[in-house]
């Protein structure tokens, strides 16, 4: 990862951090360290990679599209980072247009997921990994990010389908991760301390929004 990438997420280099491989002896001080972030970096040793399937979705209902890698950060979670947040975006654009965006290299942002005014669902960034799509790096490491097509201004946007297909997403991941669902911990882009992002604005219902979400934590898929 370059240095936009990194300041883009507010990431840093592992550093001094960074495991010892090999027959380096490990520092004292290491058994100390946060159990979180000892989980979280065995990946980042030379030659070792978490086993993953190409083209694999962590949503049933998704079409997989992969996000340039130089908008997110391969991570473990939720064993290095616990999930508990998902966060609302609005595309400001089309569907396509979000797409090409995430996987240009020089956007430097993406969410997980995007959903159409039609109800498609289109998943770039697996959930394990960090994508950059809250412009905070604490947020960016405990959330989900899902994108929604359209404008903050135009109501017309945010259709039935939309909705729907969107609840049943957000009521999926809240089961996977046992995230409660209510406005604590499914949030606008808006509320994400230090973005200057208004979505997803005045006009996205909240309470249908989380009254949809907790039918569809209830009916059988």
């Amino acid at each position: 990862m370059g240095a936009r990438q990194a300041s883009r997420d507010g990431d840093r280099r592992i550093g001094r951090r960074a495991l010892l491989v090999g027959g380096a002896a490990v520092a004292a001080g290491t058994a100390v360290l946060a159990r979180d972030e000892l989980s979280g970096l065995w990946w980042r040793a030379p030659g070792v990679a978490k086993p993953r399937k190409e083209g694999e979705v962590d949503y049933a209902g998704a079409r997989w599209v992969a996000a340039s890698d130089a908008n997110w950060r391969r991570a473990d979670r939720p064993d290095d980072y616990g999930i508990d947040m998902v966060i609302v975006h609005v595309t400001q654009g089309s569907f396509a247009g979000a797409v090409r965006a995430f996987q240009n290299p020089a956007h430097q942002a993406a969410t997980h997921y995007i959903v159409g005014r039609d109800g498609r669902v289109t998943q770039m960034i697996r959930e394990l990994d960090v994508a950059y799509h809250a412009g905070n790096r604490s947020y960016n490491e405990r959330s989900i990010g899902i994108e929604h097509e359209g404008f903050v201004d135009r109501p017309e946007d945010f259709t039935d389908a939309m909705y729907t297909a969107s609840a049943r997403l957000t009521a999926g991941i809240c089961a996977r991760y046992d995230i409660p669902v209510d406005r604590e911990h499914i949030i606008g882009h808006v509320e994400v301390p230090g973005t200057d992002h208004t979505d997803p604005g005045p006009h996205w219902d909240w309470d249908r929004y989380l009254r949809l979400v907790r039918r569809a934590a209830t009916t059988p898929a």
